[in-house]
């Protein structure tokens, strides 16, 4: 962990330059507001599990139509973006690539595009646990260093002990959903008894839902009732 950290911050940015375009910024977050605005935003989702519908009617309630015919066990979800350039090099950097200093700018951005009043909000932030292999391979949860940050901007804690990652999965890039599904079952166990009853799962990216789901199930079995999923970005994948 201390290596990594290390490694990081030898190489973060000395000057105040936004990420993208090199441009000269005042804030702690490296990316300016021209490029936030550039970013590619789900506007038009499914209010449940947040795939864009490609749409323009805002008017009425999206639900598409796989949440019609089966619901997730969360409820809804708030996932700002979409999962394509430059906000998917910066979680590639970041999970593959040990850059942690994009973890500022990406729960900078998420929380910039949070519109919740306090009585919204969950009782905690849930960050996806990894196996211990995983984490023991990366040396730091992607999920969790991002929920330190939003915990901080939103003011609402993180339960990180709640959770515990009991399989060890391959990656799941590659898979369709139905092997997605297969390989995240029985993937989650609660560790200890809890009073939840509002949550929010944070993990970086949504695919197709499968693992926030099988984290959601175990959560719903342990007695909470509302769930949201929180994530920066959601893939366009149809087979969600």
């Amino acid at each position: 962990m201390i290596y990594n950290w290390l490694k990081n911050n030898l190489f973060k940015p000395l000057s105040k330059q936004c990420l993208l375009c090199l441009s000269s910024t005042q804030n702690e977050h490296l990316i300016c507001g021209d490029c936030e605005n550039n970013l590619t935003r789900n506007v038009h989702s499914c209010v449940i599990c947040a795939i864009p519908l490609h749409t323009a009617d805002s008017k009425n309630t999206l639900i598409c139509g796989k949440c019609q015919q089966q619901r997730p066990f969360y409820n809804t979800s708030i996932v700002p973006f979409i999962y394509a350039s430059p906000l998917k090099q910066f979680i590639a950097g970041l999970k593959f690539h040990n850059n942690l200093f994009y973890t500022s700018a990406l729960a900078y951005i998420f929380t910039r595009s949070f519109n919740r009043s306090r009585s919204q909000l969950p009782e905690c932030i849930i960050p996806v646990p990894l196996h211990k292999q995983r984490l023991r391979e990366r040396g730091f949860n992607q999920a969790l260093e991002l929920s330190r940050i939003i915990s901080k901007q939103l003011n609402v804690p993180i339960d990180n002990s709640l959770c515990h990652r009991v399989k060890a999965t391959p990656f799941q890039s590659g898979f369709d959903a139905k092997e997605r599904a297969r390989n995240m079952k029985n993937a989650f166990i609660i560790n200890t008894h809890h009073s939840y009853k509002h949550v929010a799962i944070f993990d970086d990216v949504v695919t197709t839902g499968t693992t926030a789901n099988e984290l959601a199930k175990q959560l719903k079995i342990s007695g909470v009732e509302m769930i949201e999923v929180w994530a920066i970005a959601r893939t366009e994948n149809k087979n969600t």
